[in-house]
């Protein structure tokens, strides 16, 4: 009898101690928990979040179906017609300046100040102002309440002093001209500055906004562009491979274009209009 009782206790404890250990090990049961960091924008609806990498004039753009560049024309080819409409400043011109100084409106100068034109102080400006290395150290750039005020001010830059007063003899929709003209009297220190501007003005055909102000049909414009008076220039381009294509020599094709030297970028558009 006493045996029996010994072994009964004995079995009692095994089960006791196999359901201990069966609720260990389930409790103890392991789980990986991943993370991952990502910028995110709030918005009213979800968006797809995507990590971006700032470059380092620029900060992080939208994220968008469209590019930063067509976000910014949507945004701001209003505001540019308006502008010609008051002052003869052709819409196109505008529009690529704002994106080609502004960085589509991400450059770190104009997240700071809503500057979209690299306007520098300049001797009796007494807005508001902040500071930014450019060709110096430091120097002092003009600062805006809001974008669209700097786009009044750089009307109001161009017809105020007297060396861009040839531009305004120029056609109103000629951005060629205006583009030329902009550096040559002292605008930009890029020489390729002109041939960023009509390259922007000409891959997202900003001159239709031009035609938009001065009451001309679209089909009118689009014959004037496609033309073949032009070459945009594609990956694995040279100013000698271009010249082989037209028949004619390298130093003809840069004195046609006004180049100094056999440097050229993708999207910048070369006048071939003499070499067919």
């Amino acid at each position: 009898m006493r045996k029996q009782i010994i072994y009964t206790l004995l079995s009692l404890f095994i089960l006791a101690s196999c359901g201990t250990q069966n609720r260990v090990s389930k409790n103890t049961k392991k789980t990986k928990k991943t993370t991952r960091v990502v910028k995110t924008t709030t918005t009213e609806k979800p968006v797809v979040v995507v990590e971006t990498t700032p470059t380092e004039d620029t900060e992080t753009l939208p994220v968008s179906s469209k590019s930063a560049t067509e976000l910014y024309i949507e945004k701001y080819s209003v505001v540019a017609k308006q502008e010609m409409e008051r002052h003869g400043i052709p819409a196109s011109i505008t529009l690529a300046q704002g994106i080609l100084e502004s960085g589509s409106g991400y450059g770190k100068l104009t997240i700071r100040s809503n500057n979209h034109f690299g306007i520098k102080c300049h001797k009796g400006w007494e807005g508001d102002r902040v500071y930014h290395d450019d060709d110096k150290d430091q120097e002092c750039f003009r600062k805006y309440e809001n974008p669209v005020n700097s786009f009044s001010d750089h009307s109001l830059f161009l017809t105020g002093r007297s060396r861009y007063a040839s531009l305004f003899e120029l056609a109103k929709d000629d951005y060629k001209g205006w583009a030329k003209g902009l550096k040559k009297a002292g605008y930009a220190t890029d020489r390729k500055y002109p041939q960023k501007l009509i390259s922007l003005i000409e891959r997202y055909e900003l001159y239709k906004y031009d035609a938009e102000v001065l009451g001309k049909k679209p089909e009118t414009v689009q014959k004037v562009t496609t033309s073949n008076d032009h070459y945009t220039v594609s990956k694995g381009d040279t100013l000698y491979s271009i010249a082989r294509k037209y028949n004619v020599t390298v130093a003809k094709l840069k004195s046609l274009n006004g180049l100094n030297s056999n440097d050229i970028f993708v999207g910048q558009v070369l006048s071939v209009k003499s070499l067919q």
